[in-house]
This record gives C-alpha cells, sequence and structure tokens, in this order.
C-alpha cells in the first residue's frame, strides 16, 4: 500500500488553515469535476481531491492523519504504526462499518490507504445499490454554488413506458446511512427515455446531489427505440392478402391501422405520433412489423380451405 500526501493533493501546506483547505479544494473540485473536465484522468483526480478534502476538513480525522508524521513520502510504501487503528477505535473512530459504495465514475470511491486508516469511514455510512457520480450535463455546482464536503450519489429508478409517456410521479425509497429509509417523489422530466437520469439537487449526503438513472421495464408489446416505438403486429393470411382493419395497442389505448391488401410478412407499418414526447412534447411514431402467422392446429374444415387454396390458386411462392 502507498502512502497518500493529502496535502500535497490539495496542493497546501501541513500547517494550512480550514478556510485554505476549503479554497483549495473549490478551486481543484472545479476544475477536475467529472461533468465539467471530459479528460480521462480528470475523475480519478477529482476522486482524489474529494478524498483528501474528506480528511483534512474533518478534525478529528485531520489528527488521526497527522500523528503519522511529516516524514512519510507520496507512493512510498506504507504500513500503518503497530496499535495505531486500536488507538484511533480507543478514541472514538468509527472504523469497520459499512462504507458507501460510489462504484465506478463518482465523486467519492476511498483509497485502500484511506481505508486502511479509517476503517472505510466517510460522507456517507451505505445506502444500498446507491453510487457514483452523475453526469446529465447538469450543473455539477448547483444553483448556489458547489458544495465541497457534499458526495453524490446514484441510484436506479424502474419504471414503464405508460409511465415515462404519463409522466406519473414515482416514488423510490433508499436506505440511508443511519440505518433508515427515505423515500422521494420523483417527476420523470419531458422526454424521458431509458437512460435518462434525474438530478435530486443537495439529496446526497451532506449537501451533495442524488442522480437516479431510468431504467425501462420490459413491456409485453413495445420495445423502445428512442422515443419510437416498435411492435410486432401479427397478421392472419387472409388479412395480409385481402386487407384489413386491425387494432393495436398504444400508450393512450387501441388505435386502428389499415392493412392494404396484398401486404407481406416483414412490412413496416408507421402509426404518426403515437410513441414517447421528446422534450419539446412532440411524440415519436409506433413502427409495426407484420409478421403472418398460420394456425398451428387447424381444424378440418380449415384445412379443406387451404386445400382447396392450394388447388385453385395461381400464386406461387417460389419460381
Amino acid at each position: 500500500m502507498k502512502y497518500i500526501d493529502y496535502y500535497q493533493t490539495l496542493g497546501v501546506p501541513r500547517d494550512a488553515a480550514p478556510d485554505a483547505i476549503k479554497k483549495a479544494f473549490r478551486k481543484l473540485a472545479r476544475k477536475y469535476h467529472p461533468d465539467v473536465n471530459k479528460d480521462p484522468g480528470a475523475e480519478a483526480k477529482f476522486k482524489e481531491i474529494n478524498e483528501a478534502y474528506e480528511v483534512l476538513s474533518d478534525p478529528e480525522k485531520r489528527k488521526r492523519y497527522d500523528t503519522l508524521g511529516a516524514n512519510w513520502k507520496a507512493g512510498q510504501d506504507f504500513t500503518p504504526p503497530p496499535g495505531w487503528e486500536e488507538a484511533f477505535r480507543g478514541a472514538g473512530g468509527r472504523g469497520g462499518g459499512i462504507h458507501f459504495d460510489f462504484g465506478g465514475g463518482g465523486a467519492g470511491g476511498f483509497s485502500d490507504f484511506f481505508s486502511q486508516l479509517f476503517g472505510g469511514m466517510g460522507g456517507m455510512g451505505g445506502m444500498g445499490n446507491m453510487g457514483g457520480m452523475g453526469g446529465m450535463g447538469a450543473d455539477p455546482f448547483g444553483a448556489g454554488g458547489f458544495t465541497p464536503h457534499g458526495q453524490d450519489a446514484q441510484a436506479d429508478l424502474a419504471v414503464s413506458l405508460e409511465d415515462l409517456y404519463s409522466r406519473t410521479p414515482q416514488k423510490i425509497t433508499l436506505r440511508m446511512p443511519d440505518g433508515g429509509t427515505r423515500t422521494f417523489n420523483v417527476r420523470i422530466p419531458l422526454g424521458a427515455a431509458d437512460g435518462s437520469r434525474i438530478r435530486l439537487p443537495g439529496q446526497g449526503s451532506g449537501g451533495g446531489h442524488l442522480y437516479l438513472n431510468l431504467r425501462v421495464r420490459p413491456h409485453p408489446h413495445f420495445k423502445p427505440n428512442g422515443h419510437d416505438l416498435d411492435y410486432v403486429l401479427p397478421l392472419a393470411p387472409w388479412e395480409a392478402v385481402l386487407g384489413a382493419k386491425v387494432r393495436v395497442p398504444t400508450l393512450d389505448g387501441p388505435a386502428v391501422l389499415t392493412i392494404a391488401p396484398g401486404t407481406q410478412n416483414g412490412a413496416r407499418l408507421r402509426l404518426h405520433g403515437k410513441g414517447l414526447p421528446d422534450k419539446q412534447g412532440n411524440r415519436g411514431d409506433i413502427f409495426a412489423t407484420v409478421k403472418v402467422v398460420v394456425p398451428a392446429h387447424p381444424t378440418e374444415r380449415e384445412k379443406d380451405l387451404f386445400q382447396q387454396l392450394a388447388k385453385d390458386a395461381s400464386f406461387r411462392a417460389r419460381p
């Protein structure tokens, strides 16, 4: 395990005042925040900065960290002094608890060095499957400026296609660091689709943001394709040959689709304006792909009719 010099990470001297540490963090956080800086190494750098501030902004953690002395060099092999962790626990530390899972790409994700010293304790104690950092092009610093001690988090929110269309408010209950639960009422924004992210400002730990990733549940009829919906339309042979008016499902009730005579298997038909709304409120389309189906267990009468058709028909499927 390598020693991490948190003072070097923030670019402050070891005797820096709290205000100087906060100022340095704000400057670096704005520079390397993943929602602002898209360079490949920005995310990892932001996590290092956040970890350093997590320690140096907390008087107790900073005191414990400073007991290691100033003789260690960044990157040098490091093992805590014997009895160090026990002394920490005896002084009221909360090491060894469940730590917040930041997953990949987040504002936290504490290093092995941090976990070894503080037992995994961080800004949040454990929130189910939540973790990571939000993107979605939102202002990462919020209307009131960046909250330096906050931890951003994310969770999945499963919704149906009907929910996306109607934008019915959704409830999601998450386990919080103190062991309790908290329920959020979330209104789905116009134009949301599978994979969209919703930001709840200030609902993370310490003023951080909570990001909800929309996950669309499988639908019995439709497969979303952006704001369009794909649908497989079964047709009987006579409907495809003679034409028909058939009822097809949509998100706001059945609709009638006209089938032209001689419609071929695999034909792609469109129901205009029956898909999901985009950000401007314009709805996509439903694209129905024709699938001609035949009876698996025809009656004797049906067999007779098909035999007569086969005898009298001039049509040949093959040359």
